[in-house]
Parts: C-alpha cells; structure tokens; sequence
C-alpha cells in the first residue's frame, strides 16, 4: 500500500495525553530511580503504539508518537543539543501561565551549538515508522526557540553573547544537519514548532524584548531567516511544517495577540511548507493575516479545535469558521488541526483521554465535510 503523502486536509500538532503507567514508570525512572532505563522505554514503547493505533484508527493520515517520551515538547530536544546545559535553580518557577507554572528548569548555552549525530529523537522516529502504515511525523522544536528561552545571562559562550547573530547563524547550521539526520532516517514530514512568532505579536512580550534592547522585528526577521536557512535545499520529497501557539501547559497560555507583526515573515520568508496555526479564542486575533499566505502549494491549518477544553465543537460551527477563512486565503490551500497539542508537557490538558479521541475524530469529519478525503 502506497503512504500517502503531506499536506493533508486533516493533521494534528503532535502531543498526546500520557496514561498512567507511562507517568508512574517516569517517576519511578526520574524521581525515585527505582527502574532501570530498559524498563521505562518498554512502557513507552507501548504507550506509543497504543497513541499510533489511536491516531491510525480515528482515520488521521499521519500519526506522530504524541512526544510520550518527552517532559517538554522543547527542552527535550534542545538538552540534546551541543552546546546546551540544563540547569534547575533554587527559585519559586520556570515559566508563568496564566494560572500555572512550569518546574523551574533553564536552558542555558555552554559551547558552540551543533546537532550530533546520535541525537535520540532519530530513534524516536525510527520507532514511530517501524509501528504505522501510515505517514510518520516527529516535532521538534524550531530554531528560534533555542534563542528565545534562553536568558541572556545564560548565554555562557562569550563569542555568542557578543554576537547573536553569530549564534543564529550556528543555530541554522545546526538545523540544517538535524534535517538531514532526520531525512537519512527516513523522515519526509518534518514539524519544527516555532511558537515564539506568535508571542512576538503580544505588546507585552514586545515591550518585554524592547526593554532588554532587543527589536521585536528584527527578532521576527532573524527567526525567520534561521528556519529558512536550515530547511534551505532539503530534498525535494521531504515536507515541513510549523506550529504557531500563545503557550500550552495544562490549559493555560502565556501570549496574545494578532498574528499581523509576523504574518508577512511567516509565509513568505521561511520556505515551510505548511502552517498550523492557533486560532481557537479571540487571543489569536483575525483571520485577516492569511491574506499573506502566497497561492501555489503552501497550506494553513487553522486550529479553530481547542485542545484546552474538553467541549466538543461542531462541524457546522467549523464549516463557517472556515467559510471566513475563504474570504482571504484559497480554501484549497487549507486544511484542520486542533489548535495545539493535547499535552505539551508531561501534565498535559485538563481534559480526558475521550475527549481527546473525540477532537481527533472532529478533525477527520470535519475534513471530509469539507473537502472530501483527509
């Protein structure tokens, strides 16, 4: 049977809820080190297969391992990373939601960043292809995401300190071999997870960066800059992707504001190929800035399904969000996704495994009303 092949009309972020035995097999690995890794990674492995058939029998195209193995949907990654140490200080949080507060954990950069060749999410794809009949995808953090989290006093490699752009130029090397390790992999639809465009259209946010001598724009540009040069001359038969959100830790959210400071930057400077794009409150502004989106092969997901709540939405209610939508970009060059991942953190949403299944079915009826096929 031949895969079939991105974009779809119907797709997802990535993250899944974790069970129980997965979170009691990672505390007994993390926090008490009662369990050998071996252990933990059988449990994983079958939560993950479990997510596959999840994914796979609601009738998604594409199934990713719902980042079970991961504590944050970036950090994981980035500490893999050359160049990268992660600290845990003696202070009250890490990041603050409205209403929650991640673990006070901190990236910092210790050395010249690069991607090694033994990175552990190139097993982790591995597994996924090995245990689907359909289309695998991984998502790993983009490249603005290991500038962005990282305080400038944690920028311990002077030559970086000194010189951002130096970093940002070492960043988009270090991704462009992380795509590559990933296609030789077997890797054709690749997901990078550059939220920090969306948060650099809150004032807040904007102001935050001003105060700390940073241009908000020209931060836009240079992120941009780095996606587009690491994904510049992949294989003609590998895809990519990028996710855009406010924030997502157990229903909460960090950012807001419209997309229009970082739409143009967006679809016409980084060469992805398709754009999931949060949509779900008023906190994401106007349907406006898809006019930016350039006709030809390019494809938006509009995430009008939350992952926040367990409220089910409707196909009709969807049907006229995207009739909207129709007014400024091609329908053709659209399809659906929830809005965010369902669990991008170990915590996950306050939501249940049933309403999880019940939004990944919405995606799947709601393509199909729309457009036909998935």
């Amino acid at each position: 049977m031949t895969t079939a092949r991105p974009p779809f009309r119907a797709d997802h972020v990535g993250s899944l809820l974790r069970n129980s035995a997965v979170k009691e097999a990672r505390h007994r690995y993390f926090d008490e080190k009662a369990i050998p890794r071996e252990e933990l990674a059988a449990v994983e492995d079958a939560a993950i297969r479990d997510a596959i058939k999840l994914q796979q029998d609601v009738g998604l195209p594409v199934v990713t391992d719902g980042e079970i193995r991961r504590s944050f949907w970036h950090y994981d990654f980035m500490q893999e990373l050359e160049g990268f140490k992660f600290v845990e200080r003696d202070v009250a949080t890490g990041h603050n939601f409205k209403g929650a507060n991640t673990r006070p954990i901190f990236p910092t950069i210790t050395g010249p960043v690069d991607f090694p060749a033994d990175h552990p999410m190139l097993e982790h794809f591995k597994f996924v292809a090995a245990n689907t009949s359909v289309m695998p995808k991984i998502s790993i953090p983009g490249p603005s995401c290991c500038h962005f989290r990282v305080a400038n006093d944690d920028i311990g490699h002077k030559p970086y300190r000194d010189d951002l752009e130096l970093l940002f130029a070492d960043l988009s090397k270090a991704y462009k071999k992380a795509v590559q390790a990933f296609y030789d992999a077997g890797c054709r639809y690749l997901q990078m997870d550059d939220i920090f465009f969306a948060y650099l259209c809150d004032p807040k946010i904007r102001a935050e960066k001003q105060a700390q001598g940073l241009d908000p724009d020209w931060l836009i540009e240079s992120y941009a800059k780095m996606m587009h040069d690491a994904i510049d001359g992949r294989p003609d038969d590998m895809v990519i992707g990028m996710h855009m959100c406010r924030g997502n830790f157990k229903s909460t959210w960090i950012a807001e504001g419209a997309y229009d400071p970082a739409a143009d930057a967006v679809f016409n400077k980084t060469g992805v190929d398709i754009y999931f794009m949060e949509y779900d409150t008023e906190r994401a502004g106007g349907l406006d800035p898809l006019r930016l989106l350039p006709k030809g092969s390019k494809r938006v997901m509009p995430g009008f399904i939350t992952t926040k709540v367990g409220e089910l939405e409707d196909v009709d209610s969807l049907r006229r969000k995207f009739d909207e939508a129709g007014k400024f970009a091609d329908l053709e060059q659209m399809g659906i996704a929830p809005q965010c991942g369902f669990s991008s953190t170990e915590e996950g949403n306050a939501i249940t495994v049933d309403d999880q299944k019940r939004k990944l079915e919405l995606v799947v009826k709601t393509a199909e009303a729309i457009w036909g096929s998935v």
